[in-house]
């Protein structure tokens, strides 16, 4: 039951915004922690690039195949 790529588009965002604000109130080291893999921060900082980078290429390639068989 998974939900729909509106919903997850609005969601994973919104979750990583979430994230990030947690890491920000609880880390110490927030600013100067962010660059250690181990780190919570390291990962909501990561997620919200990678989420529209994902979705940038995954539409590419959907375009692409859509050009290819059409032509």
């Amino acid at each position: 039951l998974l939900p729909s790529l509106p919903t997850l588009t609005v969601l994973i965002p919104l979750l990583s915004l979430a994230g990030l604000f947690y890491s920000a109130s609880v880390d110490e080291t927030f600013p100067q922690g962010c660059t250690s893999t181990t780190s919570l921060c390291f990962y909501s900082l990561l997620l919200p690039v990678t989420v529209p980078v994902y979705v940038f290429f995954h539409l590419w390639t959907w375009m692409g195949i859509k050009l290819f068989r059409h032509n």
